[in-house]
């Protein structure tokens, strides 16, 4: 059969509606039952599990390509390990669907990511197999260690298993953990999950080989009998020893890419065939007799198992509900998504602009800066899952006369909060930073959610802060980034599709910290930045009883100063509204403006996301959830007019009673 051939067979099993009842899967209710099984049925239970995960994933949406890639190593796992008893902490959690079936959420599994349903994440309060939440990436290493400090200092002896990959490895986070646990000595296995999006090892048949011979009994008890017969030659002994320990890195750095991490003080065994069971199976069982910091290196296929999955990893790392039969969305949206309108407009700028570069943290894809990278390969720069380097590279870019933009979701921003400080803002720097993925983002949940920018941006000093109402003003406000060069700013923008506004039109010129008013209002007026601001003129539209006006204020920092002094000399009551938290962000901006003022007399009512964790789900469900639809704000407008009405009644009274 040609190549082709048995791709097309591939798509076609993988293509096969979803068979239920009669499968191992349905008999698995823990991972005790797991470990009642042979080799052949856990190879068909991988089969199976690839088909569940395909079958759910193409209608809910969700981290497909890399869970896919790890479904035989979770089933390894759990199939050598005492788990709930030995602790299995997962790096980057979407890995783990394979695990959630494997540890009795096999039929919850129906609602992955759905409101109310199980997480697309790890988490502690969804199973006592999820031994650490993980949402972000290189977590596992360092909460490993501490679970394995908690076990010694406590007299007990279960393993601890950290699993990462996926890209997390390169990670500043992982080689601070990888680098105390080998420097601990303590009894710890790391798995490195290789699925080429992280280290490239030489993976030949010599390096299999070699792999098979360190990891027998005999090996190692032939290598301890002569290290111990030359230890008692006084003579030549310590010659032969070194010119041993010479010969044995050196084999191992020809084929084995483990020394880095042998010299961090891990005992490394691999590179192992991750889609190999009882090859797994047998290095896990090894393992478990061994002690102080061990390293497997596991090297899988991304997607495996799904024909489009594994021809393109990046497209499917994440995607929303598709046709599982041809790999196609079910839907498009009617208006481009803004992460697109953002990347189409920056490459068009860079065009004119040669000292424009762009840097994104591993999500090329996601942000749309693949299409600048095609465009300009020299200028685009994608630093891997390293946040806090990509923050203080572009200050490097930035401090010789280059105009870097910075494009990271607003979730993974938070990790380089020091470098935005100390790097970038100290020194007042030109960065420009894209904040991605802002405000809710559905189905991803808390862990991904982009509450917090507007916060933790506006308090630092230099930075500027905008949100455009839609995706014409986000072309404008990235003109006026480019444009500014007196220190860092920061555009931040949703997830998802704009609002479909006629992208012909021409850019309205925008200028640093200047608002527009939407509605002109008598009673009160909505102050509205990014998302929210169209929400907010349907709510003012909806409140016949009052007149409600509607300011697009544009910028968090720094504010409209003419337009607030403005509403305050009228007398208007004042609500503001933004899809970040309520703790700190724009509304807290406003009152502290008016404090500053002497006007700290303004009715003024904050509406945002509460100070709590919003879980996952549909975004206009999250949104309705926490009042920040058009409906929701217009209650919440109506109650707090209502409410001042009703004290100014109250306090009319009691002077005429006085009186």
């Amino acid at each position: 059969m040609t190549d082709q051939g048995r791709k097309d067979e591939t798509r076609i099993q993988d293509a096969e509606p979803e068979k239920r009842g009669t499968e191992i899967l349905d008999t698995i209710d823990s991972p005790e039952d797991l470990r009642r099984l042979k080799i052949p049925e856990l190879v068909k239970l991988a089969q199976e599990i690839r088909q569940r995960i395909i079958a759910v994933v193409s209608r809910t949406g969700g981290h497909l390509a890399p869970s896919l890639g790890a479904v035989e190593l979770a089933i390894a796992l759990h199939y050598v390990f005492k788990t709930p008893g030995d602790k299995i902490i997962w790096d980057v959690g979407h890995q783990a669907y394979a695990h959630k079936l494997l540890t009795g959420r096999r039929d919850a599994f129906e609602t992955l990511r759905q409101y109310g349903g199980i997480s697309g994440f790890l988490r502690r309060d969804e199973s006592p197999y999820d031994t650490f939440g993980a949402g972000h990436a290189s977590t596992s290493i360092s909460a490993a260690l501490g679970i394995a400090y908690s076990r010694d200092l406590a007299g007990e002896h279960n393993h601890v298993v950290a699993v990462i990959g996926d890209g997390a490895m390169g990670c500043g986070l992982a080689l601070e953990g990888l680098n105390n646990a080998g420097a601990s000595g303590r009894d710890i296995i790391v798995v490195l999950n290789d699925n080429r999006m992280c280290i490239s090892p030489n993976v030949g048949a010599l390096a299999k080989y070699f792999t098979d011979i360190i990891t027998t009994r005999t090996y190692i008890k032939l290598k301890t009998d002569i290290w111990e017969l030359t230890g008692m030659i006084p003579s030549v002994g310590g010659r032969v020893r070194a010119a041993i320990r010479r010969l044995d890195e050196s084999i191992k750095s020809l084929i084995v890419p483990g020394v880095i991490f042998e010299k961090m003080g891990f005992r490394y065994l691999g590179p192992v065939d991750g889609h190999n069971l009882s090859r797994l199976i047998r290095i896990f069982k090894y393992v478990k007799d061994l002690h102080g910091p061990i390293l497997i290196h596991v090297y899988t296929i991304k997607g495996k198992g799904y024909f489009f999955a594994e021809k393109d990893a990046s497209k499917f790392h994440s995607p929303g509900a598709f046709d599982k039969v041809t790999g196609n969305p079910k839907s498009r949206a009617s208006a481009p998504a803004y992460s697109k309108v953002f990347a189409e407009t920056l490459t068009e700028l860079a065009q004119k602009r040669k000292e424009v570069i762009a840097i994104t943290a591993a999500m090329a894809y996601g942000t749309g800066l693949d299409r600048f990278a095609e465009k300009f390969p020299d200028r685009f720069f994608d630093v891997g899952i390293a946040e806090s380097h990509a923050v203080t590279f572009a200050a490097g870019l930035a401090s010789a006369g280059y105009r870097p933009v910075v494009a990271i979701y607003s979730t993974f921003l938070q990790r380089a909060f020091d470098q935005i400080i100390h790097d970038v803002a100290l020194q007042n720097l030109p960065v420009i930073f894209a904040v991605d993925r802002s405000g809710l983002v559905g189905e991803d949940g808390p862990t991904h959610h982009g509450a917090f920018d507007l916060s933790y941006l506006r308090q630092i000093p230099n930075m500027v802060v905008m949100a455009p109402k839609d995706e014409l003003e986000l072309k404008g406000m990235l003109k006026l980034a480019l444009d500014y060069k007196e220190g860092p700013i920061a555009l931040r923008y949703p997830r998802g599709a704009g609002t479909g506004v006629d992208l012909t039109q021409k850019i309205k010129e925008i200028k640093i910290g200047k608002g527009e008013i939407l509605r002109e209002g008598r009673d009160a007026m909505i102050l509205a930045v990014g998302s929210l601001v169209w929400p907010s003129f349907q709510a003012a539209q909806m409140l016949k009883e009052a007149s409600v006006g509607v300011a697009n204020m544009r910028f968090v920092k720094p504010l409209d100063g003419r337009l607030l002094r403005r509403f305050y000399r009228e007398g208007l009551k004042i609500i503001t509204v933004e899809e970040n938290t309520i703790r700190g962000g724009f509304g807290s901006a406003v009152m502290e403006f008016y404090e500053e003022h002497g006007m700290s007399d303004i009715k003024l009512k904050r509406l945002g996301i509460p100070d709590q964790f919003i879980q996952h789900g549909p975004r206009e469900v999250l949104l309705e959830e926490i009042g920040l639809t058009a409906r929701g704000i217009a209650a919440a407008v109506r109650k707090f007019l209502k409410k001042k009405a009703d004290s100014q009644s109250k306090s009319n009274l009691n002077e005429a009673e006085q009186k």
